[in-house]
């Protein structure tokens, strides 16, 4: 594995894991007044998007960042159409 990749995964890791904290606070408080439906569709959008140049460069950091990332977000997407 080229040490890029390497220096990838580790940043891969930290961006997704910021996600963490919020997911947890979301379910938690059953709350999403303060977060934008809107900004988390175009987020999303732009994960997927980011996710499938991964693919297609054959990324592993690429790809388990933003498929990881994706996730998180989504299900704070469904908590906010479910908690309003």
């Amino acid at each position: 594995m080229p040490d890029i990749e390497i220096i990838g995964l580790i940043a891969a890791a930290l961006t997704t894991a910021c996600f963490v904290p919020q997911v947890y606070k979301v379910y938690k408080e059953k709350s999403t007044k303060d977060i934008s439906l809107v900004m988390y569709i175009i987020f999303m959008v732009g994960l997927a998007l980011w996710l499938w140049y991964g693919i297609q460069k054959e990324s592993i950091s690429m790809i388990l960042a933003n498929s990881g990332t994706l996730l998180l977000a989504f299900a704070i997407f469904i908590a906010k159409l479910k908690y309003k």
